[in-house]
């Protein structure tokens, strides 16, 4: 049993795969557990930690990295390039597979079709929080031309996964810390009731999977985590 949960499927382990799956599942036939999770951040009147240091740290924080990680490895593959040099191992494969991984998994999937097409109210627009929005499940089209299914924010967060994939030492500590701060920009979504829990969870999925499938295809070989 254990080799076959741990057997890959495109590079993505079978647990991830039937971890998603049960997820999903979980969300669609127990739809209110994301009112009951947003619940806890959730006074009567606001989402009370809304505005605090921490919610709009990682909030903010999330485009500033993700541009300074990005254009960071574009200017080192551009001096590569010109001096001839391999710092970071930065080539035309690791371009290749961080544009693949932000525009695709975050971008494309996330934001582009799910994001702005599913409709889905967000916690703090619907009528369980004070809006005037109706609650729709996840996986559910909705007619409330909401934004919330599924995080953006959390998609671009985990998208660091990416980036911890290329460090040849002390790779699992690299994804170990991306891991981290994906867990804590998604909670600030959810505090701030920006996302359901289920909105948050989608996304993880998305980018996990979409980002081992690409490190596999862009360089041939398996992780071995």
């Amino acid at each position: 049993m254990i080799k076959l949960l741990t057997k890959r499927y495109l590079n993505v382990t079978l647990y991830i795969w039937l971890a998603f799956i049960f997820c999903s599942v979980f969300f669609i036939f127990y739809p209110q557990i994301d009112i009951y999770v947003s619940h806890f951040f959730y006074n009567g009147s606001s989402f009370y930690l809304k505005g605090t240091v921490f919610e709009r740290f990682f909030y903010n924080s999330v485009k500033v990295l993700l541009t300074a990680f990005t254009l960071a490895s574009l200017g080192i593959y551009l001096y590569n390039k010109m001096k001839h040099k391999n710092i970071l191992n930065i080539d035309t494969k690791v371009i290749l597979y961080i544009v693949l991984v932000l525009s695709i998994a975050p971008g494309l999937i996330v934001n582009a079709t799910l994001k702005d097409h599913w409709g889905r109210a967000r916690p703090v627009q619907i009528k369980a929080f004070g809006g005037d929005k109706t609650f729709t499940p996840a996986f559910v089209l909705s007619n409330q031309e909401g934004h919330s299914f599924s995080s953006g924010h959390t998609a671009a967060a985990f998208a660091f996964v990416g980036f911890a994939l290329l460090a040849r030492k002390r790779r699992k500590f690299w994804l170990t810390l991306a891991i981290m701060y994906g867990i804590l920009v998604s909670f600030a979504r959810l505090i701030a009731g920006g996302h359901f829990l289920s909105d948050i969870v989608t996304s993880f999925f998305i980018v996990w999977i979409a980002t081992h499938i690409f490190y596999k295809l862009i360089f041939h070989k398996d992780s071995t985590l």
